[in-house]
Formats: C-alpha cells, structure tokens, sequence
C-alpha cells in the first residue's frame, strides 16, 4: 500500500483507533487491578510510555510492554499520582464548600480555586508525558512541569482545551469510556507534549549553541590596571 494514499491514511486512521481503545482497556484494568487510588498512577505512566514510543513510530507488544512499565515504575507512578490524587480531592471539596456561598469572601475563594485548578490541571498535562521522556528526581517532575505550564501558557491551553473536549464528549457518550474516555485523552496530550518538549529542547539547544558561538567569536579587550570597564 503506497503511503499517502487514501486507503493508507485510512489503515493507518483505524490502526491508531484500535491501539488507542487497547491502551484504554488496559488503563482502565491495570488501574483496577491497583485497587484504583494506587493502580492511577502506575497506569498512567506505562500508558504515556508507551503513547511515546508509539508516536515515535517504535512498534511494541502492547499488553507485555503495559505490564512491564507498571509493575517497573509501580513505586514512582504511586509517588506521582497519590499527590494529583489528593490535590484534586482537596480542590474538589473547598470547590464543592465554597461554591455553595453566596457571599463575597466564598466567590472570591471560589474563583481562587478555579484558577488553582487550572493550573494544577495544567501542570499535571505535562507531568506523566515529561517522566516518560527525562531523567530526574522525583519532586523535580513536579517543579519542572508546573513551571512548564507557566512558561508555555499556548501549548497549556491547547491541552486544557483537549482535557475539557475530552470530559464533555465522556459525559455526553458514556459508552466511549470503555474504549476511547481516557485512551484518546492520554494519546492526544502525549503527541502534543512529546511535540512541545521536542520544540522547546531543540530551541534551548540552538541557544547554548548561539551563546558559545558568541563568546567564543567575541574578540578579548584588555583591561586597563584600575579600570572597571
């Protein structure tokens, strides 16, 4: 099948479909089978680390790999996703407290945490896709991703616009969240972070590359004895 065609833009449109309701399936039962608080976390990241090698064009065995990357990063998934777990439990509750009032102080706290959940919704985009593609500290995910969002508030929006298109077509066809709820959502915020992370390491290193070029081709003046210049 000649690549560019129409009938291999379609293979490869329902190739992708069926990889994204398995990786679904097997979110769904991994996270099942760590009692759902403690299976979140691990499935999260296998399914990210895999959502990386796929957009990679990197083919695996798909439920072997699964099983590998959560049983592998069970310990550190957990360490990552009880946090999310118990801030968005802390944000839901006051939400739920303060959006009940009517009076100044709890709609100015209720705007407060709406944009405290933006931002941690935000952050928490980039988190699982970033421990998927570097290297660090465990706290350091958390730093590193919360100063992400802020620093490219375009592609958090863009994600955030992903993550609400995601809940609102969940709550309007509840038979996707077997096969497509939380697959297509991890697929789609993994693609655009592995695209953003890409971008934003190839615009750092163009600028270390630039800055040695430029000291390295700036001339050495010297300095007079009891001179600040």
């Amino acid at each position: 099948m000649t690549s560019g065609t129409f009938g291999f833009r379609a293979y490869t449109l329902f190739d992708t479909l069926l990889w994204i309701a398995c990786l679904n399936v097997l979110w769904i039962v991994f996270t099942v089978l760590g009692g759902v608080v403690l299976g979140v976390g691990p499935s999260t990241v296998a399914a990210h680390v895999l959502v990386r090698d796929k957009v990679r064009g990197n083919a695996v065995p798909l439920i072997r790999r699964f099983a590998r990357e959560y049983f592998k990063n069970f310990a550190k998934g957990n360490a990552l996703g009880l946090p999310v777990l118990v801030v968005a439990v802390a944000l839901t509750l006051n939400w739920g407290y303060f959006s009940a009032g009517w009076d100044l102080g709890s709609q100015v706290a209720s705007a407060a945490i709406l944009v405290a959940v933006l931002f941690a919704a935000g952050a928490v985009c980039y988190l699982f896709p970033m421990f998927a593609r570097y290297q660090l500290p465990l706290a350091q995910y958390f730093v590193m991703s919360s100063r992400f969002a802020m620093r490219h508030l375009a592609g958090t929006a863009i994600l955030l616009f992903v993550t609400a298109a995601a809940v609102f077509a969940c709550r309007s066809l509840p038979g996707l969240v077997p096969f497509f709820g939380v697959g297509a959502w991890l697929y789609v915020t993994g693609w655009l972070c592995d695209r953003f992370f890409t971008a934003n390491d190839e615009a750092m290193a163009s600028a270390v590359a630039a800055s040695e070029t430029a000291v390295a081709t700036t001339p050495t003046t010297p300095v007079k004895e009891g001179s600040f210049v």
